[in-house]
């Protein structure tokens, strides 16, 4: 075989290693039945702050890029872990709002998302709890 097939091969290798490392971490790190349903609730709201945030010409060029990418990969047919997998189809997205959120958070303050979230203080509040965002 020559040597640019074994370098494909073995960054295939590479990447089934990465994912499923992933898929470990995902289970090992799952959230229980309550915290899923909390998850589940908030969903609507969180993809409205996500394109309000995505909008909004005061958040940091950035995050607004990383916002609309988070927008697109929710809206793609397919993830990183299937949704047809039980609660792990739904960690990796879930897993990938917090880290984006995280981020903008961090470059455009906690204040942006109390401007933008579109559910009641409850929600918001339960949002900043799951994701460990500052209040």
């Amino acid at each position: 075989m020559p040597d640019w097939a074994w370098a494909v091969v073995g960054m295939a290798a590479g990447v089934l290693l990465l994912w499923a490392g992933l898929v470990v971490a995902l289970w090992a790190t799952r959230p229980d039945a309550v915290r899923l349903r909390e998850v589940v609730r908030l969903l609507p709201d969180v993809v409205r702050l996500v394109r309000r945030l995505a909008a909004d010409r005061a958040t940091p060029r950035g995050a607004r890029v990383r916002l609309w990418l988070l927008l697109g990969y929710l809206a793609l047919p397919f993830d990183l872990v299937p949704d047809v997998i039980p609660v792990l189809g739904w960690a990796d997205d879930a897993v990938v709002v917090v880290l984006v959120l995280r981020s903008v958070v961090r470059h455009a303050g906690p204040a942006a998302l109390d401007r933008h979230w579109p559910g009641t203080a409850d929600g918001l509040a339960a949002l900043r709890r799951l994701a460990r965002l500052p209040a």
